[in-house]
């Protein structure tokens, strides 16, 4: 009778991969704990992302390679997640301390919905259990705070840092919180370079797995600054399907493209309207034009986001649709992008790891 170890059972289950990182579960570190009681055997599952959808198929796998053993017992499985850090874009910036990957969701023109996008991707990965913070730079045009329920209240500063404000279970900070929301901001690229250092570096955004940040449209100070100060771990490119909007997602991707950032895929926002009396699909804005442009650029189509009045009530009402109706056809879509957009950057991390940080400094 052959017993049942520790070691007989990292070795049936050696071969058993993560599906999109394509390297086996023992060999990432992914099994931390194998406890066995007689024939039972208890196993620890560690997945790279808490709204990780390879689970399933893991399950199935683990189960099906255990059962090769003689004699099994029960099977118990536990899971976890614990969330890397990946070294995406410029390799000599200094990251956030305690934030392992910012995500910048932009666009090349303004009306295709990134906020929403940003937001409600904020939301999903959040209710899934990650930490996560969300960062508006769009400052002139900030509208976190009406979408995240937060316009009558300000941040604390405490011990030198700015204490960011929290809704939906996510940290949030933008300069609309600081700002009368009736007047309009008048300052040249140098002003906002500074703002947006502040914004990094003086926001006590404590231990995130992700920071979201809402970049303003196009290609200017912003997203120079940005991507010249931290390393940003992945970008995701907003477009509708109409060919004005395309024409100007291309131009962000490339910018992204440019500067060394990968680009983690397009969100083509307002595909499609399903009428309510007819359920009759209209393509209002065109169809398909943001996956005919991911496959020319050679980048993922994240997913394709339906045109629906929820979205737009969840945005003035301060409940993003990811918390007001989840499994709605767009709080399906939104669910889709966080679980596209996290096992994106998990590849990515497992795949190149963020090498710690070395500071010098000279002793007087």
């Amino acid at each position: 009778m052959t017993e049942i170890t520790k070691e007989t059972i990292l070795a049936a289950i050696g071969d058993v991969q993560e599906p999109e990182i394509e390297r086996g579960l023992v060999e990432l570190g992914m099994v931390p704990e194998v406890q066995t009681d007689g024939h039972d055997v208890a196993l620890t599952i560690e997945l790279p992302t808490p709204i990780d959808p390879n689970k399933p198929r893991i399950e199935a796998d683990l189960r099906a390679a255990l059962a090769t053993l003689p004699q099994l017992g029960a099977i118990t499985l536990n899971w976890t997640s614990r969330v890397r850090a990946s070294s995406g874009g410029k390799s000599e910036a200094q990251p956030i301390p305690g934030v392992k990957n910012t995500i910048a969701v932009a666009s090349g023109k303004g009306g295709v919905g990134k906020s929403t996008v940003a937001v409600n991707l904020a939301v999903m990965l959040a209710r899934s259990g990650a930490a996560v913070g969300l960062l508006d730079t769009d400052v002139y045009g900030p509208s976190i705070p009406l979408m995240m329920g937060q316009t009558e209240n300000k941040p604390a500063m405490r011990g030198g840092k700015i204490m960011p404000l929290e809704a939906h279970g996510v940290k949030l900070m933008s300069i609309g919180f600081l700002l009368d929301p009736n007047k309009a901001l008048i300052w040249r690229g140098p002003l906002v370079a500074q703002l947006i250092g502040q914004f990094l570096n003086d926001v006590a955004w404590g231990e995130l797995d992700y920071l979201v940040i809402d970049l303003p449209p196009g290609t200017g100070d912003v997203q120079l600054t940005l991507v010249q100060k931290i390393p940003i771990s992945g970008a995701v490119i907003v477009t509708t399907p109409q060919d004005v909007a395309l024409a100007d997602a291309v131009k962000g991707l490339r910018m992204f493209e440019e500067v060394k950032t990968p680009v983690l895929g397009i969100v083509e926002n307002m595909s499609w309207f399903i009428c309510p009396n007819c359920a009759t699909r209209h393509d209002i804005f065109s169809a398909d034009g943001g996956a005919r442009t991911a496959a020319a650029h050679n980048v993922a189509l994240l997913g394709q986001i339906p045109l629906e009045s929820g979205v737009r009530a969840g945005g003035d009402s301060g409940v993003p649709i990811a918390i007001d109706a989840p499994e709605a056809p767009t709080g399906r879509a939104f669910q889709h992008i966080a679980e596209r957009v996290a096992m994106s950057l998990a590849v990515q991390a497992a795949r190149k790891p963020r090498k710690p940080t070395i500071m010098l400094r000279t002793i007087q």
